[in-house]
């Protein structure tokens, strides 16, 4: 159900009760449309049926047009929807497999469970198949895994890979799609032979393949991204959370935990690249603030469950990383206070005192101080002393002379 269930539209503990109502009506869908049939379905390889093709299309566009007009107008957060991470090697295996099982059986998972409600036997043999299937990968899954997790592309999207804006997507998608409508249309006429009487009285899809069009190409003309979002904090808001001493790490807990290589920190470098260049703090990120709405470091702001610390120099660059992030809605964000510049005197120039001076807790702190100088300086922060001469001791041997004592 995301993403309506982190918006507050849906209650999660309905989530499963929800899914079980749209299961039922996927269902009754496919089988109204006739994709019980494994005729019908294989009517698309052999060119005498692509309603298929044309539903899929259908169900597709409405989808991708829905989906993009509700997130420009505010009511879904598109960060939230999930993407399937890209396997390149197990998508081209996996898709050929069931393309052929697609045309053999005349059935995809869906569709074969369809059909094997109403009692199709055919259908229960596909399912049982698929069964076998799944327990001979499960079984060898060692010997399938360099194929199931070769060549990782990520959570890639097929415009970006394209290279082009997610809007010009869309409205050439939309174009393909009622491209494929008209000529599959004519093939599936010419090989079933249809009557020129039989294609007058077809009702026109002429309307509704101009709305679609028009809903297109008005998308491709608004702005790409929207200003707000759904969970984007208002000014008052925003103002209460910038009053919180707690969105502080002060530089004693962020060495403390760059020292033990704390995994549920990552420290975000906000300056420039040829600063960062010059000197950072260990496992940083450099996203400089020009850069922190980028589509893939905004992504990585939304969706990292970690503590994300912005720091700069001072605290300037990183209270304006900070309160822009905030504002979009990004949460489990701090600044490290004072920057580099004051975890520096920190750590460089804390005094040193004679440690029979200091109590018990003094003492401890001071120890972890020259802990931390030693592991942020290049190389060891503290010269070794040459070690003291040792005195060479040469062992020689006397040999005794004849007689004597």
């Amino acid at each position: 159900m995301a993403p309506f269930i982190p918006e507050g539209l849906v209650n999660p503990q309905l989530n499963l009760f929800f899914a079980l109502i749209l299961g039922i009506g996927f269902g009754y869908v496919l089988e109204s449309a006739g994709f019980s049939s494994s005729r019908k379905l294989a009517g698309v390889f052999y060119g005498y049926d692509f309603v298929v093709l044309r539903v899929f299309f259908t169900a597709g566009i409405t989808a991708m047009i829905g989906m993009l007009f509700l997130s420009y107008l505010g009511f879904i957060d598109m960060s939230l929807v999930y993407i399937n991470p890209l396997y390149l090697w197990s998508a081209l295996v996996g898709g050929a497999i069931m393309g052929v099982g697609f045309i053999l059986g005349g059935y995809c998972p869906g569709t074969s469970i369809v059909a094997a409600v109403i009692g199709k036997i055919d259908a229960m043999l596909f399912i049982l198949g698929a069964l076998i299937g799944i327990f001979f990968f499960g079984h060898f899954y060692d010997t399938f895994e360099p194929i199931y997790s070769g060549k990782f592309l990520g959570n890639l999207l097929a415009y970006d890979s394209l290279g082009i804006s997610r809007n010009l997507f869309a409205f050439i998608f939309t174009l393909v799609a009622l491209l494929a409508f008209v000529f599959t249309q004519i093939i599936e006429d010419r090989v079933n032979k249809v009557e020129p009487d039989i294609k007058k009285q077809r009702p026109s899809y002429v309307l509704p393949a101009l709305l679609l069009f028009l809903l297109a190409a008005i998308y491709l003309f608004l702005p790409g991204e929207r200003h707000s979002s759904p969970g984007e904090l208002s000014s008052r808001q925003l103002l209460a959370e910038m009053q919180n001493p707690e969105r502080f790490l002060s530089p004693q807990e962020v060495s403390f935990r760059i020292m033990t290589r704390d995994k549920s920190m990552i420290l975000i470098d906000v300056r420039e690249p040829e600063d960062f260049q010059q000197y950072s703090l260990p496992g940083a990120l450099n996203i400089p603030l020009n850069s922190l709405f980028e589509r893939t470091w905004r992504n990585f702001l939304k969706e990292n469950q970690a503590q994300l610390v912005f720091y700069g120099f001072g605290n300037s660059a990183a209270e304006l990383a900070w309160s822009a992030a905030k504002r979009a809605g990004t949460k489990n964000i701090y600044i490290l206070d004072g920057g580099l510049n004051n975890l520096f005197e920190y750590v460089f120039n804390t005094p040193i005192k004679d440690e029979r001076s200091l109590n018990c807790e003094e003492n401890f702190y001071q120890r972890f101080v020259l802990e931390a100088r030693d592991y942020f300086k290049e190389g060891n922060a503290i010269e070794k002393a040459p070690e003291r001469p040792q005195p060479v001791i040469q062992t020689v041997e006397i040999v005794g002379g004849a007689g004597g004592c």
